[in-house]
């Protein structure tokens, strides 16, 4: 497999990218949409919310922290993860942006 060449890019770029990779998996869209159902923290809701075990759970929680989309605060032997609203803005942002730009486009192209 070849190199992806990302400094090719601009760190905006690259940090949407990695976002977007972050969010593209069904479960990781499903632990997000759920922490935003909750509002709050939560511990170890989370593998009962979702048809998947444990381990697996936890992989996906570790792909979304470490794309900096949630945050995980220890309590006692917990990991307790909510949603991180400033990375989030950042997604809101870029699609805003694109939804803009189509909008003042609007051409029928393809």
């Amino acid at each position: 497999m070849g190199a992806t060449k990302t400094e090719h890019f601009t760190d905006e770029q690259n940090a949407i990218a990695i976002l977007a990779k972050a969010i593209g998996h069904p479960a990781r869209v499903a632990i997000l949409e759920y922490l935003l159902k909750v509002d709050t923290c939560i511990c170890g809701d989370i593998v009962n919310e979702l048809p998947l075990a444990q381990p697996t759970v936890s992989q996906h929680l570790k792909e979304l922290k470490n794309a900096g989309l949630i945050k995980g605060n220890i309590e006692g032997n917990a990991i307790c993860y909510c949603i991180d609203e400033n990375v989030l803005s950042k997604l809101k942002s870029y699609f805003a942006t694109i939804s803009d730009n189509l909008e003042k486009k609007k051409n029928n192209c393809c």
